[in-house]
């Protein structure tokens, strides 16, 4: 299996908010390859969102670097890195501003550029990527909360950038939802999108990412994968997150002797039904 190159790589990144007494980001170092599917996770305050908006250039180092691309985020203009590194916000609010679906999602691809032919195959794309087709004259704020993620999404996969970060897609999300950003993620990254997830919800983890890097403090407590991770108790309760049930139901049954592993309940089912026909 040909190994993954990287696209970004995060040394020793300290951050301080301006004007602000206390250390965002402490010492962080991480590398991100291409064709990744993974988590920040992390409570509220940890710095997983100001270490994901280090990684677009949306905010700068304090002290360290962030490589994107080969790119130093510090002396690169900012254009230049969200081309490569797109953001879709937490509140679609904060991103959507044009009047219909299709010129949100034409903004993009049209400041970069590009041609009118290739705008609209771009559009076009991306709007059938997410689900929405028959929604484009549709203004924004009358799509429904759900539909309203979805689009911001569609707006910066019309740039096409290497990759996708999504700040906390669950946010707000019904099971209906949180199951469509699961598998809209899975198949993203499966197309070749590098794809980053920053949220607090664990039962998304365990369902979506393969490798998961836990932040609290400003500081990356552990980064491995999913399995790993979310298995980790004593170091999550540190961070304050609490891993899905099914995983702690795993656990467990494990104590009574039932080896079962499971981060989701159809893994559960499967091993568990392995469990008794063996």
């Amino acid at each position: 299996m040909k190994e993954m190159s990287e696209i970004i790589r995060v040394e020793d990144v300290w951050f301080r908010y301006e004007g602000a007494d206390f250390w965002a980001l402490k010492g962080v170092s991480l590398t991100i390859k291409k064709g990744e599917l993974l988590a920040i996770i992390g409570q509220n305050g940890g710095g997983k969102t100001t270490l994901a908006k280090n990684l677009n250039g949306l905010l700068k180092p304090t002290k360290g670097r962030v490589m994107v691309d080969g790119l130093d985020t510090k002396t690169t203009p900012t254009y230049e890195i969200v081309k490569r590194v797109g953001y879709v916000f937490q509140n679609p609010s904060h991103q959507i501003f044009e009047s219909t679906v299709w010129k949100e999602v034409a903004y993009g691809p049209t400041n970069l550029g590009l041609s009118q032919e290739e705008v609209k195959q771009r559009v076009e794309w991306a709007i059938s990527e997410v689900g929405l087709q028959g929604y484009e004259q549709y203004n924004p704020y009358d799509l429904d909360y759900g539909k309203m993620k979805l689009l911001t999404v569609a707006s910066v996969l019309a740039m096409k950038p290497q990759v996708l970060i999504l700040d906390e897609p669950t946010t707000g999300q019904d099971h209906a939802g949180r199951h469509l950003l699961s598998n809209l993620s899975k198949k993203l990254n499966r197309e070749g999108f590098t794809v980053v997830i920053i949220t607090h919800d664990m039962r998304f983890v365990a369902e979506t990412v393969n490798r998961v890097v836990l932040v609290s403090n400003g500081e990356i407590l552990m980064d491995g994968s999913t399995r790993e991770v979310l298995n980790a108790f004593d170091i999550l309760k540190k961070a304050a997150i609490k891993p899905p049930q099914i995983v702690q139901l795993a656990s467990e049954l494990r104590k009574k002797g039932v080896d079962i592993n499971a981060l989701t309940v159809e893994e559960a089912l499967q091993e568990i039904l392995k469990h008794y026909k063996g």
